[in-house]
């Protein structure tokens, strides 16, 4: 009972410590130290005890560290390259231009939808579009706090988790399955559609409405402001990016995650040969583009490490077993197990990763479609793990915008929260039905 509500109490303070803008260098630990303390575990390792409060925690940090350091130092360069050249703001230019002020949105969800679904990590597209997005909203005169609800929404919601995407949301339950990347995708199809409608319209209804009440797009000391400059061709600022496409998709199968390091190479170099001329001060894009990615990656290992320590509480076992264990429709109770626990870890791969090895066994058993099942697990743990203290959620408001979770999550949890929940009754509904 009391690690139950070390459990609860700990995730409850995070996400408010969250929403208060406490740094989550402090917020993370303390709030772990909290769940550590309730459930038995031990502060320090010895002889005797070896998984103890700080090595469980600092190996959910270092092993999140170790695994995506590239992957963001990279990203953030790439952006930060985009961003020095003018190749972002020249493409923003050429699309206000051509399809008018009231489609700079479109055009961001556009963007990370395409480098979403070819195989590009969801935090690298963050940093790949931010500061195309900047541009765009600054060009249109939007609300900023917009931008992070806008990237979210063309990646982590009708993309990442749809038939075909490459992401390894839609991979993870291959393993346990026996299924296929396009598991069920004429369900996965109607949802995708319908969530990228739904979505859109309540994204430009909520900027409407903003900007009815007077909002507008408020410049800050450290945005790129580079007067007086000869902006190059728009072609070269969508290049760099169809490079990563490319590379990324070609080397997903032969190099998994590792394709994503050497298509973020292609395309900061891309970036450095097509524009090299155009640079205002590379030196500086590199010290900012370095600085943000340990930024941001530390923010995300931090919140990694809260999730290590709390996986390991007999309370979070506890609940795994109350949520797999669930009576009624399969499917349905395979939707809650997954998306209740990936709330709980803050991640939608974790959510799948940990019900999976429980829950698959028991439903195939049963007779449960394998596909359908992939679909629906899929779908539902993109949902829940969109709570304030999930990493890309951190990194996309705090590190890559710049915004704090009081301003910009709320439109943020509309979109990637409440619309995909939706998405999931659908697909239960469409399974059920036909």
């Amino acid at each position: 009972m009391l690690s139950m509500l070390g459990l609860a109490g700990g995730l409850g303070l995070l996400i408010w410590l969250t929403l208060r803008g406490v740094n989550l260098f402090i917020a993370a630990p303390l709030c772990a130290l909290l769940v550590a303390l309730t459930s038995g575990v031990a502060l320090f390792p010895s002889d005797v005890v070896q998984s103890s409060f700080i090595t469980l925690y600092m190996d959910g940090f270092a092993g999140f560290l170790s695994a995506w350091f590239f992957m963001f130092l990279l990203g953030s360069l790439f952006g930060k390259f985009m961003e020095d050249s003018g190749a972002a703001d020249s493409v923003a230019r050429y699309i206000v231009n051509k399809l008018g002020m009231k489609h700079a949105v479109l055009a961001v969800v556009i963007a990370c939808a395409v480098l979403t679904y070819g195989g590009v990590s969801v935090f690298i597209v963050a940093f790949s579009v931010y500061p195309m997005a900047l541009s765009l909203f600054k060009d249109a005169n939007l609300p900023r706090r917009f931008i992070p609800a806008t990237l979210a929404f063309g990646s982590v919601t009708f993309t990442m988790t749809s038939a075909g995407s490459p992401e390894i949301q839609n991979w993870i339950p291959i393993k346990y399955l026996g299924t296929s990347p396009y598991a069920a995708w004429e369900v996965s199809l109607v949802v995708a559609i319908f969530m990228a409608i739904t979505g859109y319209w309540w994204l430009k209804k909520m900027i409407t409405k903003a900007v009815a009440n007077g909002e507008h797009f408020e410049a800050r000391d450290d945005d790129p402001e580079i007067h007086d400059r000869h902006y190059p061709h728009p072609v070269t600022g969508v290049l760099p990016l169809i490079v990563v496409l490319i590379l990324s998709f070609t080397l997903h199968d032969a190099l998994q995650q590792s394709a994503l390091i050497v298509a973020l190479l292609g395309g900061v170099l891309s970036i450095i040969a097509i524009n090299f001329k155009h640079f205002h001060n590379m030196g500086n894009a590199i010290n900012l583009g370095t600085t943000g990615a340990l930024v941001a990656i530390g923010n995300t290992s931090a919140v990694v490490g809260f999730g290590a320590v709390a996986k390991n509480t007999e309370a979070f076992q506890l609940a795994v077993e109350m949520m797999t264990d669930m009576p009624g429709n399969e499917l349905l109770g395979a939707a809650v197990a997954v998306s209740v626990i990936a709330g709980l870890t803050g991640s939608a791969s974790g959510g799948q990763a940990i019900a999976l090895p429980l829950v698959a066994p028991h439903y195939i058993d049963a007779g449960v479609n394998p596909e359908q099942l992939h679909r629906v697990v899929a779908i539902s743990s993109g949902a829940l793990d969109t709570l304030p203290h999930n990493g890309y959620v951190v990194t996309t408001i705090r590190a890559i915008c710049k915004e704090t979770h009081q301003r910009a999550y709320w439109s943020m949890a509309a979109l990637t929260a409440v619309v995909p929940l939706v998405g999931v009754a659908l697909a239960l509904t469409l399974f059920i039905l036909f």
